[in-house]
């Protein structure tokens, strides 16, 4: 359920996440938070891609391009300061690998450029792991979206949420992940995940509520992957 691939099925679902190299923040300020959900949008696609086109465009603006054919389906997602997480489908052969390799290049190369650097700016290539099972596909949807409660309470995961409602208004108002999105928040970032590919788990918003209602108010989480 949890082994690592080195390969994808058609129509299969899969976590896919990444790291900074040697920990290293990835996204230093809000534009490179901007440019990578940019590139989950535009990459995204059968057809090459030319930043040099988007150059002068503002996210918003980006994510109303109409686009070809995708090469996944994305069902959610977060980015943290040193690192994202990714809830996929395998829409056609190849398209994770090619999706994945035009986003963290695409990615790199903009960093580099920015913050005067070289060389590799991941650990490695994306981890990927396989949810085939429904139980644990369902539970990839809290696992990512409760990613950023570590940023107010870090000792969340071993000892369980101390201030419940503080953790539920910070989630609410986090820009960088799906989870406005499931609270049914009209933000153009909706464009990036594509639904209608996945269970229908929260088929209205207050079934996403009280689903992640459940994790937050239990004692003690462990959602080491």
């Amino acid at each position: 359920m949890s082994r690592f691939l080195n390969f994808f099925a058609i129509e299969e679902f899969y976590h896919i996440y990444n790291r900074g190299i040697e920990k290293r923040k990835i996204f230093m300020d809000y534009k490179d938070e901007h440019r990578f959900l940019m590139l989950l949008y535009t990459c995204n696609t059968e057809e090459k891609i030319h930043l040099s086109d988007f150059k002068n465009k503002s996210l918003n603006e980006i994510l109303e391009i109409k686009r070809n054919e995708t090469l996944v389906d994305i069902g959610a997602y977060c980015l943290m300061t040193n690192h994202f997480h990714i809830l996929i489908r395998e829409k056609k052969e190849n398209g994770i690998s090619i999706f994945m390799q035009k986003v963290l290049t695409a990615y790199t190369m903009y960093f580099n450029k920015k913050y005067n650097r070289s060389g590799a700016l991941f650990q490695g290539t994306f981890k990927a792991k396989h949810c085939d099972d429904n139980n644990y596909l369902k539970y990839m949807f809290s696992y990512i979206h409760l990613n950023p409660v570590s940023l107010v309470q870090s000792d969340w995961k071993e000892k369980g949420i101390n201030n419940k409602k503080e953790i539920k208004k910070y989630l609410e108002k986090y820009e960088l992940s799906s989870y406005k999105d499931y609270l049914g928040q009209n933000r153009k970032e909706k464009s990036i995940i594509s639904l209608e590919n996945f269970p229908e788990y929260f088929q209205e918003k207050k079934d996403f509520e009280l689903f992640i209602e459940d994790w937050i108010t239990m004692s003690r989480l462990n959602l080491d992957i």
